[in-house]
């Protein structure tokens, strides 16, 4: 049973998937920060939905998981192929931004920002562990 808020469905199937009837809030997008361990309350504060929405849709979820879960693992998977696709087409493009010097006058930032990206080339794990959700 689909969760109904105000007389109409809380949760909506459109191009985009399974969406939060009245915003462009997709149940795939509440999956990231369920998967990462958020708390409910900071989940619903970040999208700027009501206690009626966000409950619908953790509702909707709940009785739904496997179909959501299912559904979810597919939009990953294909965002995953998209960023490739993408990376892969502008390779070129990015090895040749790599190499140009620092604009005049910003070499001091220049070379700290390459000593970062060294760093964090070294051990990509740390920026993850640093910005990882609380």
């Amino acid at each position: 049973m689909t969760p109904v808020f105000n007389g109409q469905p809380a949760i909506i199937r459109t191009e985009r998937g399974l969406a939060i009837a009245g915003t462009r809030i997709t149940l795939y997008q509440l999956m990231d920060y369920i998967h990462a361990g958020y708390p409910p309350h900071l989940i619903r504060h970040q999208f700027y939905i009501s206690d009626e929405q966000f409950e619908a849709a953790m509702s909707y979820i709940e009785a739904n998981r496997a179909e959501v879960e299912a559904e979810y693992q597919t939009v990953l998977k294909e965002a995953e192929e998209i960023r490739q696709y993408w990376e892969e087409r502008n390779r070129n493009l990015l090895d040749i931004i790599a190499k140009m010097p620092p604009p005049p006058g910003k070499e001091a930032a220049w070379e700290k920002l390459q000593t970062e990206k060294a760093r964090l080339t070294q051990s990509p794990n740390q920026f993850q562990i640093q910005n990882k959700p609380r």
